[in-house]
């Protein structure tokens, strides 16, 4: 047993010191991209800077602030007041011999290590959290082959060195921020610290406003914790209901339950905390921003040129969504109703989604970030690397998924077609502007085939679990 114990040991400890050798090489990596002549241009591409994200958009922004104008005169900035504050000084200072803007990419390298770090320990916590259920539920076997690979490590990894991840960091976005506050948020509900939760939720709304919809898998994750057995489980957990496989003879089963016996998993308290915080974090917030633009409009026009910009897309300019080219298309006189059908679709799936995948509150994060990836206004690929880092902490969950390679094959390809097809457009002139939409609605198809894979693959592990279960009644009874 001590032999066992000392190899396990050495085994982590292996483990560990290649971990932090892949996040060394990462940092290496994103520094020497720095260096490289106008940081390979990747500011002005249209995949990696949108009119929210766009550190150039950002600088002048400031510039007009410092010349005693509102940072949203004309049409150039659309973005927070605090970002503003916080970056916009860094836009101006230049150090002699350096890559100009060589602040503001070691803030972005600095965000991108601490979402990975993040992702990390909110990986370690699920497992933790998921071992745990599974050993209650007696399915050892199953807890064990999960030490093969630790969910955090590689959820880190993947979002480290996603090249998603590396263009827009590399690619002065300020993406990496918004990623920083969402991952705070679902860290904060996870570790079940209810300020740093409220804080991040508050924050990453204010910057983008579509993570306002995470607000149901955050106060799952309060309620409930970070990862739950659906109340079947329970119910057989606490010996509620007997082993039987017709659905009839379960639904029978379970009006004579008495619900008052069932463990009560939600707690309240945590939940109403949040609440709390975020009515006190938003008046802050707001506070702050009111006295950031008090001599320029006041708090309506930033609601108007920051949140009224996003939802009325009025920036048609190219990017890796699909509204730009459908609004540049579409008769003026239907484009209020088709800015509500395409805003409300977003909403429509939030309901079924939570009530189907309420026991499992990261992965229903997950998948809400990946919906409004694909139907936000002004997607960037920093949208993606963060749900494709997300998607590392279920690798043992969704193992058998479908259709993996073939995904990943396709999103390669987009990747290295898009600039090519909006090189072809708007610079050689040799094609149109389909040519490069062609791409992005094969983009956005592609996640929308990711996220019905992988909820499918996920039910099916649950299902997996649940006939586990059911085997192990029979084998006890036996």
């Amino acid at each position: 047993m001590e032999v066992k114990e000392e190899q396990s040991t050495k085994r982590k400890k292996q483990k560990q010191g290649r971990f932090w050798t892949w996040v060394a090489a990462s940092v290496l990596f994103r520094l020497i991209l720095i260096y490289f002549p106008k940081n390979l241009n990747l500011s002005s591409r249209p995949e990696v800077s949108t009119p929210l994200t766009s550190l150039r958009r950002l600088a002048e922004g400031y510039w007009l602030k410092q010349s005693s104008m509102s940072p949203y005169a004309g049409s150039m900035y659309h973005g927070s007041p605090l970002l503003l504050s916080l970056l916009g000084p860094l836009t101006v200072k230049r150090i002699e011999g350096q890559p100009s803007h060589l602040l503001c990419s070691l803030v972005f390298v600095v965000a991108d290590i601490l979402n990975a770090m993040l992702i990390r320990a909110t990986g370690q916590t699920l497992q933790v959290a998921y071992r745990q259920s599974l050993k209650s539920l007696d399915l050892d076997t199953i807890s064990e082959s999960m030490e093969v690979l630790s969910s955090g490590d590689v959820a880190a990894l993947v979002y480290l060195w996603n090249p998603f991840t590396i263009v827009a960091c590399v690619g002065l976005s300020t993406s990496p921020i918004e990623n920083l506050a969402i991952i705070l948020a679902l860290y904060g509900a996870c570790k079940r610290m209810v300020p740093l939760a409220a804080f991040g939720w508050v924050m990453a709304t204010h910057l983008s406003l579509y993570p306002m919809i995470l607000i149901i898998p955050i106060i799952l994750l309060l309620g409930y914790g970070p990862d739950t057995p659906r109340k079947l489980l329970l119910m057989r957990r606490y010996g509620k209901v007997e082993d039987n496989s017709s659905s009839d003879s379960f639904q029978q089963q379970e009006k004579v339950i008495n619900q008052s016996d069932l463990p009560k998993v939600f707690a309240w308290r945590p939940t109403m905390l949040f609440l709390l915080w975020v009515i006190m974090w938003s008046v802050y917030v707001l506070l702050l921003c009111g006295i950031s633009v008090k001599q320029y409009g006041g708090l309506w026009e930033m609601f108007e040129r920051m949140y009224g910009f996003i939802l009325t897309v009025q920036d048609l300019s190219p990017n890796i969504g699909v509204l730009w080219y459908f609004f540049a298309e579409v008769f003026d006189f239907f484009r209020n109703f088709f800015l509500i059908v395409f805003h409300m679709n977003i909403l429509f799936m939030i309901f079924p989604l939570a009530i189907r995948l309420k026991h499992r509150p990261c992965f229903l994060a997950f998948v809400y970030i990946t919906i409004s990836s694909m139907l936000k206004s002004y997607p960037s690929v920093g949208d993606s690397a963060l749900y494709f880092g997300l998607l590392g902490w279920f690798v043992n969950e969704l193992s058998e998924m479908q259709f993996s390679f073939c995904l990943f094959s396709v999103y390669v390809g987009v990747s290295l077609l898009s600039p090519v097809m909006h090189n072809l457009w708007i610079w050689r002139g040799t094609g149109n502007a389909n040519f490069y939409f062609a791409t992005a609605i094969t983009y956005a198809c592609l996640q929308m085939v990711l996220v019905v894979e992988s909820v499918s693959a996920m039910l099916n592990h649950d299902r997996k679990l649940k006939k586990l279960t059911n085997a192990k009644l029979q084998h006890g009874k036996s």
